[in-house]
Parts: C-alpha cells; sequence; structure tokens
C-alpha cells in the first residue's frame, strides 16, 4: 500500500493548529528553524540512538524496543535536568506498561550536552506554552526510541491508540531505514475525525495536544532482512511529573 504523504503545517500556525485541531505537523526545515539551528546540528543527535538500551520491560514478550529516558524541567528558554528517575503512567493512560515504575538508562550525556539537545526541545515546550497561553514551568520527559524488526515485526505502540497523561506530546521521526509500515494516526479524542500519513524525513515533527487527540504508529516491517525506525518523543505536563505530587 502506497503511504499517505503528511501535508505539515506551515510553522507560523503551529500554535492556532494546536489550539483547533489538536495537533501541528511541522517539516524538518521549519524545525530547524524553530530549534534555531543548522540542520546539521540535528543530524549530529542522530547517531546516539545507536547507543539505546533494550526495553526490559515489554510485556508481549517483544524484543524489537530499545530506548533510553530522562527528565528535565523547563522554564521559558532554560532546560534543567533532572536526577534520574523511572517513567510511570496510570493503567488509565497505558493499559499494558502502566502502573509499573520503568527505569530505563538515561539519555547519555554528551547527547545531552549537545546544542541542537536544548535549542529543540526548549522552542518546542515555548510553543506549547503559546498554544496553552501559560507560563509556568514544564515537567518534561524525554524518550529516545529505536524499534526494530529483528524478530519480523516492531510495534511503535504496542499499547495501541492511547493518551499519555500530559499536556502535549512531540513524536519527531529521527531515522527509517529498510522499513515498511509505521504510519501514524492520529483520532479525535471525543469525535469521528481522524488522519494517517507516514514521516519519512528525519526531523519531522508531530505535535500532539494530549487532551484533544489520540494517537498511534502501527508496526513496521522489514524491506529485505532488518530494518528499523528511531523516533524521539518528548512529553511536557504542567505541575510535576506524572506519579509525583505537585511541588509547594
Amino acid at each position: 500500500m502506497k503511504p499517505f504523504n503528511p501535508i505539515y503545517t506551515p510553522r507560523a500556525q503551529a500554535a492556532e493548529a494546536l489550539r483547533t485541531q489538536g495537533y501541528a505537523l511541522l517539516s524538518p526545515q521549519d524545525v530547524a528553524a524553530l530549534a534555531g539551528v543548522p540542520r546539521d546540528s540535528l543530524d549530529a543527535l542522530a547517531p546516539s540512538w545507536n547507543e539505546l538500551s533494550p526495553d526490559q520491560y515489554l510485556k508481549d514478550g517483544g524484543r524489537y524496543r530499545r530506548r533510553r529516558h530522562s527528565c528535565f524541567v523547563q522554564q521559558g528558554a532554560r532546560l534543567t535536568q533532572t536526577a534520574h528517575r523511572a517513567h510511570w503512567q496510570p493503567l488509565e493512560y497505558n493499559a499494558l506498561h502502566g502502573g509499573m515504575h520503568r527505569l530505563f538508562e538515561p539519555v547519555m550525556p554528551a547527547t545531552v550536552a549537545q546544542p541542537a539537545w536544548p535549542a529543540l526541545i526548549t522552542a518546542i515546550g515555548q510553543l506549547c506554552s503559546a498554544a496553552r497561553d501559560v507560563s509556568a514551568p514544564w515537567y518534561v520527559e524525554a524518550h529516545q526510541f529505536r524499534i526494530d524488526t529483528a524478530d519480523g515485526i516492531g510495534r511503535p505502540t504496542p499499547e495501541g491508540a492511547h493518551r499519555d497523561g500530559v499536556d502535549f506530546v512531540a513524536v519527531i521521526l529521527v531515522a527509517r531505514d529498510q522499513v515498511k509500515g509505521g504510519e501514524t494516526r492520529v483520532f479525535e479524542a471525543d469525535g469521528p475525525n481522524g488522519k494517517r500519513f507516514t514521516m519519512t524525513e528525519p526531523w519531522t515533527l508531530l505535535l500532539l495536544d494530549d487532551a484533544t487527540v489520540i494517537h498511534e504508529s502501527t508496526p513496521i516491517q522489514p524491506l529485505h532482512v532488518y530494518g528499523h525506525r528511531d523516533t524521539l518523543v518528548l512529553t511536557w505536563r504542567a505541575g510535576a511529573f506524572q506519579g509525583e505530587e505537585k511541588p509547594l
């Protein structure tokens, strides 16, 4: 089946698109411009996806996912990394892996130290603030994912169509190598409408208002013997990280 091509949101209209339709889809060129860095700086992050650790928590018994995870607090354009902590979601938002404290290997210091890392995260966070008209600190979780086809099929979202229990979610394609499938689907949380498209170009950005839409990515299969799909998934939540009381 021929993949559905993405229809990009103009960068100047991204905040309005988040408010009115619950998502914005930015081209790689606009993502680099949004972050204020050259495309080469974004590309310099990509090799760190070769250093991800196996996900030991997959309840479906799969071996197709590698990841790293770290947490940050964003105040305006300032990004501060927190002490390493487990990732937690309630069952309400993740029926497969919710209720578990999953402690993954952290994002490597050399990755966090690259100029494109804070530039990208804070720029998207400021876009979230513009869409929601808030200036409070954001509690940010960063997930590096590699989904591979070593066992014949890889599942980017084994929990199915879902929300994440945060305010905003960004799904950024970092690499796509020798795979088919991996179609992205976005649906209204309380309505009949939905969109489907396949992100194929590195640094394409899907930004979601988690309260108004649900999302999923379909399984991937190899074009030949082996392939993989790399993404950076970022979440912004006001008040506190999930599983923590709001700070005083």
